[in-house]
């Protein structure tokens, strides 16, 4: 099989991508991939190291953790971004690896960015769930087993979405013209359970917090202190 690695959020369009890969037979994923904002936490979900790194350690995979640097009030320049992510990307390609998977559905800029950036290290980008119909993603999510909740929702959806459990009850209440896979941004997700999982994740849902439009549940292992 054609190794490759795994862009990984720790949400449920990568942890699908995961099981797809793994069910066609094609690619070998050797590792998870995960970009961390300065602060340690996955950009967006709002949910760090310790979660990512006991999804890794129940999937079975090596966690390449990226990190970006602590620019204040500023984002990450695009320069500074695309330089951090091309030596990590020439690293594997030492080690032989020459594609990275994706688990985005549609959005086409996104894509054609992401191919002509690792073009230019001599590696290729893998889409698995690319064009499916966003419902039938979403379906088949659930219905294959995985486990996930809202780590993070945009305040038009309600301080509620964030930490609700991501499943077909949650599908039905989602505001008219909500993505079911919240591929525009709506929501981001945590994985606990499911099929690429050797065991199910112990997670708690803490307090949830505003910042600007964003929702965001304090997602933990359940135990844990904080």
């Amino acid at each position: 099989m054609t190794p490759i690695v795994l862009s990984w959020s720790g949400g449920k369009d990568s942890a699908l991508a995961l099981h797809t890969l793994r069910e066609g037979g094609e690619y070998d994923v050797v590792a998870l991939l995960t970009t961390l904002s300065a602060d340690g936490t996955v950009s967006h979900h709002g949910f760090g190291e310790a979660l990512l790194e006991a999804q890794a350690e129940a999937i079975g995979l090596p966690l390449n953790k990226i990190r970006l640097p602590a620019v204040g009030a500023s984002a990450v320049s695009h320069a500074t971004y695309a330089q951090i992510m091309t030596e990590a990307m020439l690293r594997w390609h030492g080690k032989g690896v020459r594609h990275v998977a994706f688990g985005d559905l549609f959005l086409e800029d996104l894509r054609r960015a992401r191919e002509a950036n690792l073009a230019k290290v001599g590696m290729e980008a893998v889409f698995p769930l690319w064009m499916r119909d966003t419902k039938a993603v979403a379906e088949r999510f659930i219905a294959s087993g995985f486990k996930a909740v809202l780590a993070s929702a945009e305040a038009r959806l309600g301080a509620g979405f964030a930490g609700r459990p991501y499943d077909r009850a949650l599908l039905a209440d989602l505001p008219e013209g909500t993505d079911p896979c919240g591929e525009y941004g709506e929501f981001h997700s945590f994985v606990w359970d499911g099929p690429v999982f050797s065991e199910p994740l112990p997670i708690r849902i803490g307090e949830t917090v505003c910042a600007g439009n964003i929702y965001t549940a304090t997602v933990a292992r359940a135990g844990e202190v904080g």
